[in-house]
C-alpha cells in the first residue's frame, strides 16, 4: 500500500478524552476514529490487524474442533426471560433494549447464550449428535455506563463467543480443557504476554471460570498472584488476612457518646486504644432481585473492605445498592455513620464476613445518632448472623495456597472461559435423549475472546514514547518502506524496485511515497510501529538501503539485491510462533 493513496492520516495531538496509551496511539496513528462515546470506526489499517486476530482465532478454534456460524444481533425478550437474565442485565444498565412497531420488546445482544441454547435445542435431539462446539465472531453491544480507554471499554465491539454442548460434566471438562489450550495458543500467536487467573463468572453465570489477562499498568482489573502459581482476579481472589488482636473474655456492653464521629479513622482517633481491626463496621445495602428489594446489613472487620461481587453472588441479587440516607434512617433509626448490629429495624437481613466469627468485645455503631457501643458480642447482644466470605482480598495478605504474601498487578481481560453446566439448558428446557432413553439437559460451556480489545491490549503492552511497537503477527503491514526524498531519482528507483519485489515476495509493505519531509516520515513510521523498516536515503545512489527493526536500536546497511531476502528471513523469525 502506498501512503500517498492510503486512507491513513496521522494526528499531531491525542484526542482530549484519550486516557490509555492504546487509545492515544491508535488515534494519533490514524488507526482508530471515534464516532461517539464508546463507538469507533476501524479504518483500513486497524481492520487489517483485526482480520489477522480473527484469522488466528478461527484457525485455533477450528483446530480444536469448533464450527463457525453466525447468530442474529437482535434478540427477543422472551428468550432472556426464559433464562432469567433480562432483569439482571436491565438492573446492571448495560442492555440496549427497545420495542419494535408491534410493541414486541427486543435487545441488542451483549452475548448469545440464550440464542445458541434455543438453536441447539431445536436441531440436536440425541446424544449421538454430541459433543458440539459452535462459535461466531460478531459485533456485541453493551451500554457501558462509562465507556473509556478506547477499544478496551466500548459500547460496540467485536467478540468471538463459542459454546460447547456435552452429555455430562466429564464431557464439559474435556471441552473446557480444549478451549483453555486453544486460548493459550491464540494469545501466544498474537505475541501477547498473558496471565491466566481464576475469575468470577458474573452475569454469565455457571461454575468454573478463568480469565486471560494481558498484564498492563492501565488494566481495569486488579489481579492478585503468587510465585507458587496462584492467580485470581481480585473479585474472585481468596487470601489469608492478618488476624485481629484478641478481644478476650466477653465484657459488659457499654455505650459511649461519639458526637460527629462516623468513620473507622475518626473512631480510632476518638478511641486510640481500639485498633480498626478490633472494630466491626456495618455496611447497609438494598439487594435487588427482579421487582423485589431487600434491606441488608453486612458486618465486616473495620480494617477490611467488602467484596460486593461475592456479596451479590451469595445473595443471588441482580444488583446491590448502597443504602441512601433515607434507607439508613429507616433501617437504623439514626443518622448515617452510626449503624451497628444491635437493635436494627425488623426485617433487615444480617450477614457477617468470616473474619468476624470469633471476635469478642468489638466496637460498633449503636443505631443511635452520635453514639457507639463498646464490648459488643455476637449471640449475646445481637443474634449470631450467618458468616460467609465477603471480604475483598488485598496485596500483602497471605496466599491461600502457600501463605506467602500476594503480589498485585493490573490486567486487561482479553479472554474468559466458563463452565455453564445446565444453567441455561434447565431454565430453557433444552434437552436431548440420552443413551438410556431419558431426557437430559445439555451440559454447556461458554468461551469469549475480545477480538477488537486484543488490538488495544497489544498496544498497551508494546509501545514506547515514540509510538506503537506492533507484534509481527498483528501489525497492519510487516515493513515500512520510506523514500526520504521524492525528487531524488536514485532513491525513487531503489524504493520502487523494493516495493514491487516485496509485494511479489508476499511481504506486506506500507510504502511512504509522500512528498513530506524525512522528519515527518520517520515520526509517522515510529508512531505506526510496523515491525521492520527499510529506508531509501543517501546510500541509495550506492545501491544500498538501511534496514532496522521497530523494537530495536540497531540499523544495518544492506545491498538492494539482498534486502528482500534479508527482510523475509527476519520476518520468518518474528512470525515463528504464528503457525
Amino acid at each position: 500500500m502506498r501512503m500517498s493513496r492510503a486512507f491513513l492520516a496521522t494526528l499531531r495531538d491525542a484526542p482530549a478524552d484519550a486516557e490509555a496509551q492504546s487509545h492515544v496511539l491508535l488515534a494519533r496513528s490514524g488507526l482508530l476514529s471515534k464516532l461517539g462515546a464508546g463507538l469507533y470506526a476501524y479504518p483500513p489499517a486497524l481492520w487489517r490487524t483485526i482480520r489477522k486476530i480473527s484469522d488466528i482465532v478461527r484457525a485455533e478454534l477450528d483446530r480444536a474442533g469448533a464450527e463457525e456460524l453466525m447468530l442474529p444481533i437482535v434478540q427477543p425478550r422472551e428468550l432472556w426471560d426464559a433464562s432469567g437474565r433480562w432483569s439482571r442485565y436491565v438492573a446492571d444498565g448495560i442492555l440496549f433494549h427497545f420495542r419494535d412497531r408491534k410493541e414486541a420488546e427486543l435487545c441488542l445482544g451483549p452475548t448469545h447464550e440464550e440464542v445458541i441454547t434455543r438453536l441447539v435445542s431445536e436441531k440436536v435431539h440425541t446424544y449421538r449428535q454430541l459433543p458440539l462446539n459452535l462459535y461466531q465472531i460478531q459485533t456485541k453491544m453493551r451500554d457501558e455506563i462509562r465507556p473509556r480507554f478506547g477499544l478496551m471499554r466500548a459500547r460496540e465491539f467485536l467478540m468471538k463467543d463459542a459454546y460447547s454442548f456435552d452429555v455430562d460434566d466429564a464431557g464439559l471438562d474435556v471441552a473446557y480443557a480444549k478451549m483453555d489450550e486453544a486460548y493459550r495458543r491464540i494469545f501466544d500467536r498474537c505475541g501477547l504476554r498473558i496471565m491466566v487467573v481464576e475469575a468470577d463468572p458474573g452475569a454469565i453465570g455457571g461454575g468454573g471460570s478463568q480469565e486471560f489477562m494481558v498484564v498492563a499498568d492501565t488494566g481495569e482489573d486488579a489481579l492478585l498472584h503468587c510465585a507458587c502459581g496462584y492467580a485470581a482476579n481480585a473479585e474472585k481472589a481468596d487470601s489469608v488476612p492478618a488476624g485481629a488482636p484478641s478481644g478476650g473474655e466477653p465484657r459488659p456492653l457499654r455505650r459511649e457518646a461519639t458526637p460527629n464521629v462516623r468513620t473507622v479513622e475518626q473512631l480510632h482517633e476518638f478511641f486510640p486504644d481500639v485498633l480498626p481491626g478490633r472494630m466491626v463496621k456495618t455496611v447497609l445495602y438494598t439487594a435487588v432481585r427482579g421487582e423485589e428489594e431487600e434491606d441488608l446489613a453486612v458486618l465486616i472487620r473495620g480494617d477490611l473492605p467488602i467484596n460486593e461481587v461475592k456479596l451479590a453472588n451469595h445473595l443471588g441479587a441482580d444488583a446491590l445498592q448502597l443504602a441512601d440516607d433515607d434507607a439508613v434512617r429507616r433501617m437504623t433509626g439514626a443518622e448515617p455513620g452510626f449503624a451497628g448490629p444491635v437493635g436494627l429495624a425488623q426485617g433487615v437481613r444480617l450477614l457477617a464476613d468470616l473474619t468476624t466469627r470469633d471476635m469478642t468485645n468489638v466496637l460498633c455503631g449503636a443505631n443511635d445518632t452520635d453514639v457507639h457501643c463498646l464490648d459488643v458480642n455476637a449471640g449475646r447482644d445481637f443474634p449470631e448472623p450467618p458468616t460467609v466470605d465477603l471480604r475483598l482480598a488485598q496485596a500483602g495478605e497471605g496466599c491461600p495456597r502457600c501463605g506467602k504474601p500476594l503480589d498485585a498487578s493490573r490486567g486487561i481481560e482479553v479472554g474468559h472461559i466458563f463452565k455453564l453446566g445446565t444453567k441455561y439448558s434447565v431454565a430453557m428446557d433444552a434437552t436431548f435423549t440420552a443413551e438410556d432413553g431419558t431426557q437430559r439437559p445439555f451440559v454447556m460451556g461458554c468461551y469469549g475472546i475480545g477480538v477488537s480489545r486484543i488490538a488495544a491490549a497489544a498496544v498497551e503492552q508494546s509501545h514506547d514514547d515514540a509510538g506503537i511497537v506492533w507484534p509481527a503477527a498483528l501489525a497492519p503491514w510487516h515493513v515500512h518502506l520510506l523514500q526520504l526524498n521524492r525528487k531524488d531519482e536514485a532513491q525513487t528507483g531503489v524504493a520502487e524496485r523494493l516495493y514491487h519485489e516485496l509485494v511479489a515476495a508476499g511481504v506486506e509493505v506500507l510504502f511512504d511515497d509522500r512528498s513530506a519531509s524525512a522528519g515527518i516520515k520517520f515520526k509517522d513510521a515510529d508512531l505506526i510501529g510496523l515491525p521492520f523498516r527499510l529506508v531509501a536515503g543517501r546510500t541509495a545512489k550506492d545501491g544500498r538501503v538501511e534496514l532496522s527493526a521497530r523494537c530495536g536500536t540497531e540499523r544495518e546497511t544492506v545491498a538492494v539485491e539482498e534486502a528482500v531476502a534479508r527482510v523475509r528471513r527476519l520476518l520468518k523469525e518474528a512470525l515463528a510462533g504464528n503457525a
